[in-house]
């Protein structure tokens, strides 16, 4: 994904005051917090167990034996757990005109269902460690546990919780490729769409027959002490959505960690999704304006070892509380 300086139209919120009364306003009542026992069951270390599985893969990269090798992984994985997968293959290219074998990794549960729900997370790494303090790293590939794998690893789980008990909606979780081979800032060419070739991909030839009622996007999702603001895409494109989650996880005490404020324009899959296939997809993805992403984003430290399990328990437990 990538950060944008470009200025949205803004958002007007609107507010109605009553006219004040003389009588004494009623004690305030605590709320109640909102209680899903499915998602009591979403076991943290098995996401994290997940995720850790695609790292001892290597970097994922496009076009490596490393990528190939997770991909079957993946589709093995989600066809185990109950999902009819279908592997979405398309060549695609990248900012220096490199074609690349890219593949869309796609699982569905409970076809029948009309009530649909979609999530998304893109399961390739950069190739570039290109915010690593060392410049002697920056032309490494990055092994992306938080970034990418960590919303992987997350829907792995759930889709191990619906094979034990089918939830109340339809599922879909789709894997997308190709997102984080954007140009570098070396690079001395012009680079137009270069980031998110999976999702354009995918937002062309969509592969569901009932269309999602939304759709939700992990990205950077196992982080320690996240910070998970609205950005302008999901705000200005699924407001509905943003409302939903947004809520949820206030409901469910997490408050802390979901802001409701919007910040960041960031050019992530979801833009595709949003613009392009037209279901209104909100991003989970852990950024705020003073630090920007996670310090760990595209360098060598995005490992296993900087990940936290509570964080992905965390996540797994609302995306749970959405569909059963």
């Amino acid at each position: 994904m990538k950060l944008y300086t470009f200025l949205f139209v803004a958002l007007g919120m609107l507010s109605c005051h009553g006219e004040q009364k003389q009588t004494q306003a009623p004690a305030p009542v605590a709320p109640t917090p909102y209680v899903c026992e499915e998602a009591n069951l979403f076991n943290q270390d098995s996401a994290f167990a997940f995720v850790k599985a695609q790292c001892d893969f290597g970097p994922r990269v496009p076009n490596t034996k490393q990528h190939d090798s997770c991909a079957a992984y993946l589709s093995s994985a989600l066809r185990r757990l109950g999902a009819e997968v279908m592997e979405q293959k398309a060549v695609v290219t990248a900012f220096d005109g490199t074609k690349l074998n890219a593949n869309n990794i796609i699982g569905t549960f409970f076809p029948e269902k009309e009530d649909r729900v979609i999530f998304f997370s893109h399961w390739d790494s950069r190739p570039f460690c290109d915010h690593d303090p060392d410049k002697t790293n920056h032309q490494k590939p990055v092994i992306g546990a938080n970034d990418g794998a960590s919303g992987v690893g997350v829907l792995l789980e759930l889709a191990r919780l619906i094979q034990q008990k089918e939830p109340k909606k339809g599922v879909d979780i789709v894997f997308l490729d190709a997102e984080d081979y954007g140009a570098p800032y070396f690079f001395q060419g012009n680079a137009d769409n270069d980031w998110c070739l999976g999702s354009q991909y995918w937002s062309k030839h969509t592969h569901y027959k009932t269309k999602p009622r939304y759709g939700v996007l992990l990205d950077m999702v196992g982080a320690e002490n996240p910070t998970f603001y609205v950005d302008k895409v999901s705000a200005m494109y699924a407001q509905s959505a943003v409302s939903r989650v947004w809520s949820r996880a206030q409901e469910m005490g997490y408050g802390n960690y979901f802001l409701t404020q919007v910040e960041g324009s960031i050019m992530d899959d979801h833009y595709y999704v949003n613009v392009w296939a037209g279901i209104p997809t909100v991003d989970i993805i852990d950024f705020n304006s003073e630090r920007g992403f996670p310090t760990m984003w595209h360098t060598m430290n995005d490992t296993p070892e900087n990940i936290s399990p509570a964080t992905l328990g965390m996540i797994g437990r609302l995306l749970t509380s959405l569909i059963y």
